[in-house]
């Protein structure tokens, strides 16, 4: 008898019902786990690969570093100091560490065989200051994050974005295992032009299905693939002989790549690509770390240069002051004329107007100091601070000679682009590689094994000369043990010759190309670096015969203007020149602070493509991919202002500028 409705229908309906309220349930987001590399395991919790991971918002609040530098309102900085907030506070580091996780994303994605989604591992420009980006605002760059395209990131051409070969060849299977589902039920009622086929004159016939699959790609190039389909017919028809119907099917599939397509080193490509970019992005953040640090270093000497010059524009209007002072009395004497006077006066407000210029350059520098070491500048306590730098330039006796070729190779191995360079002619060797590979036919091996079976219960209402089934008045393990007793297989080759070829002939042609490339690029690269190691040496030397020449200019015009002076007292000179030594001594201690500044930026920019600079300041870059400094960066030619050996310097001069040269030690 027909039955529209049956309990296995129902089971279907309640399996339906609970597979859609499965898949819409919300569930409670989880913390990114700590190496990101595994991904959540299926066990013992087999959801979580389901739920979406939170990352954390970003801490935008200060370390407290900062506030345990400030006193009376300053905040008290020395160089190792700034450093140090630097590593914990310089957004261009914050959003560059991001990168590493990021690279991470793509070891696991790969891992399931996709391909990788690239790396931008350029330098974060945000930070002004020191030549870097507008006061407005850093540069940007051009990549995601605010980066500037480097190895493993996409290039740009002029046509828009190009596409590289990078991770080319044979599509690659899933290593991920699916298993898929198919549940669900049927009410057809179809009328008939005739009933010799089905006995009525509508049919009516309701179908309940229960398919299941499972697949997985392997690296060997190998795919497996199982299906297990199940279903239940019941009919009105008076030809079908088993109502209700049931059959069960299940196939075991095979396939592996024996050209195209097989070996560990093709499907494996975008996870050797994936690691390989994970060592540029470290790569690029060292670089980075090296890039901030040496803005910031900048920005310090430029402050102290800033501060330096206050003072030396400070001592400039106490002269003017003085000087006027004295003319007047010696108007009142009768000694000079009263011409004088306005002349001082002059001379003043031209030295008032310089200190007032002066200040506002050092409130600049300060305002970019702050920017660079923190990470909210709003911060009530910041932004009301100003920034006295605690260190100042240390000049050495004689200036140490090292050989050439020897910074050259020290370059050579340390500074991060060529290392990310040299991983990147590697990733396109794995191209190389692959490419080649792509261009064979298609040959697979293919086999499988399944079974059929079938039965039911014996339709009451059969009208037939055919003979009945044996599988009739049985159920469903019935039709499951059939599938054993009646097997089907298949074994053989599947071939598929593309005739021309032309896409992969170009991919493999592009790839080597690319390769060379990279070559030529990488050895472009090692050859400017031997050039700028030359530069920044020869640098080192000139402006360290400017500061000594400086030093004597300084020197020679406080001397002349103290003879001046002196002949000033005795009547033997007039105001003008004594103005003029004046302007001279500023103009001559302006020239020695910027000297200093100049010479200790040629030794930093030395380090920098020397490769030597977090080695120099050791630097850990753990604590900088971390943002918590542990180990103190420590600048070793920076020494505390109330600890160094001053010159002699004439009486003239109220106090010592920013240079402290040491004493010749015999």
């Amino acid at each position: 008898m027909f039955q529209p409705v049956h309990s296995l229908q129902r089971a279907l309906f309640m399996l339906l019902a609970l597979a859609l309220g499965f898949c819409s349930k919300v569930w409670p987001e989880q913390p990114v786990p700590e190496d990101i590399t595994k991904g959540a395991p299926i066990f013992p919790n087999v959801l979580a690969p389901y739920k979406a991971h939170a990352v954390p918002e970003p801490n935008l609040t200060n370390s407290v570093r900062l506030n345990s530098l400030i006193q009376n309102g300053n905040i008290m900085l020395s160089l190792d100091d700034a450093i140090a907030l630097a590593l914990e506070n310089n957004l261009d580091l914050v959003i560059a560490r991001y990168n590493l996780p990021i690279a991470d994303t793509d070891i696991l994605r790969t891992k399931s065989g996709a391909n990788v989604r690239g790396v931008n591992t350029g330098i974060v420009q945000g930070t002004p200051g020191a030549g870097i980006g507008g006061i407005g605002g850093g540069a940007t760059g051009g990549g995601a994050g605010g980066t500037v395209t480097a190895a493993g990131g996409a290039g740009t051409g002029t046509g828009g974005l190009v596409s590289s070969t990078l991770g080319v060849g044979p599509p690659i299977d899933s290593f991920d295992p699916a298993l898929s589902s198919s549940l669900g039920i049927q009410h057809s009622d179809i009328p008939q032009s005739n009933t010799v086929i089905s006995g009525v004159p509508a049919l009516l016939q309701n179908t309940g299905s229960a398919n299941f699959g499972y697949q997985q790609g392997f690296p060997t190039g190998t795919l497996f693939n199982v299906t297990f389909n199940n279903s239940r017919v019941t009919t009105n028809s008076t030809r079908t002989f088993l109502v209700p119907q049931l059959n069960s099917t299940f196939l075991f599939q095979l396939r592996q790549h024996i050209l195209q397509g097989f070996g560990l080193a093709s499907n494996r490509r975008f996870m050797s690509i994936a690691k390989n970019n994970r060592e540029i992005a470290d790569e690029a953040f060292r670089q980075q770390v090296i890039f901030t640090v040496t803005q910031l270093e900048t920005l310090y000497w430029e402050l102290v240069t800033a501060f330096e010059d206050v003072k030396a524009k400070e001592r400039a209007v106490a002269s003017a002051q003085q000087l006027e002072a004295n003319n007047r009395k010696q108007v009142q004497a009768g000694t000079i004329a009263q011409i004088e006077i306005v002349n001082a006066q002059a001379q003043v407000a031209a030295s008032q107007e310089a200190l007032i210029t002066s200040q506002t350059n050092l409130q600049l520098q300060q305002l970019l100091m702050k920017n660079a070491i923190t990470r909210n500048e709003n911060d009530p306590v910041v932004a009301s601070a100003g920034v006295i730098p605690t260190d100042r330039m240390q000049l050495p006796a004689t200036e140490p000679v090292l050989p050439t070729q020897d910074l050259i190779n020290d370059a050579l191995t340390r500074r991060p682009e060529l290392a990310q360079a040299r991983i990147d002619l590697t990733n396109r060797t794995i191209s190389k590689r692959s490419a080649r590979n792509a261009l064979l036919p298609t040959v697979d091996l293919v086999g499988n094994y399944g079974g059929n079976g079938l039965s039911g219960v014996l339709n009451p209402n059969f009208s037939s000369n055919s003979p009945v089934a044996t599988s009739a008045n049985g159920g469903y393990p019935d039709a499951l043990t059939a599938t054993v007793n009646h097997p089907t297989y298949f074994v053989g080759f599947s071939v598929n010759i593309p005739i021309l070829n032309r896409s992969a002939q170009a991919d493999q042609i592009r790839s080597e190309l690319e390769y060379r490339q990279a070559e030529v690029r990488l050895q472009q690269v090692q050859n400017t670096i031997a050039i700028a190691v030359r530069n920044a040496q020869f640098s080192v030397q000139q402006n360290r015969a400017a500061v000594d020449a400086a030093l004597k200019a300084r020197d020679y015009a406080a001397q002349s203007l103290q003879a001046e002076q002196k002949k000033l007292a005795q009547g033997l000179s007039i105001t003008y020149n004594v103005l003029t030594q004046l302007s001279n001594v500023s103009t001559a201690e302006s020239n020695l602070v910027n000297a200093m500044s100049a010479y200790e930026q040629s030794k930093l920019n030395l380090d920098v493509v020397t490769g030597r600079v977090l080695e120099t300041l050791e630097i850990s870059i753990a604590d900088a991919e971390s943002g918590n400094v542990t180990h103190m960066p420590h600048a070793p030619y920076a020494v505390r202002g109330n600890d160094v050996i001053t010159q002699p310097v004439p009486e003239f001069q109220p106090q010592q500028t920013g240079v402290t040269p040491q004493p010749k030690v015999d």
